[in-house]
């Protein structure tokens, strides 16, 4: 199988990038029909007063809704 710049991520797992919703980390990337998708874990911030249910927002973005990479 060959591979050309179509085929391959624009980002890598555990890169930091941000979007517009905010910045995350990605956890996993697949090739849907000739677009990547990416699974981020949102940064969290720091805990409010009344807690949180969960410890992450994961979200999926696809490739032209993610910014860049934060440094």
């Amino acid at each position: 199988m060959s591979t050309n710049c179509f085929t391959q991520p624009k980002f890598e797992l555990n890169q930091t990038v941000s979007f517009i919703g905010g910045i995350g980390k990605i956890k996993d990337c697949q090739l849907e029909i000739n677009e990547w998708t990416y699974t981020v874990e949102m940064i969290m911030n720091s805990e409010p007063d009344f807690g949180r249910i969960g410890t992450e927002t994961t979200i999926v973005l696809e490739e032209s809704d993610i910014r860049g990479v934060v440094v």
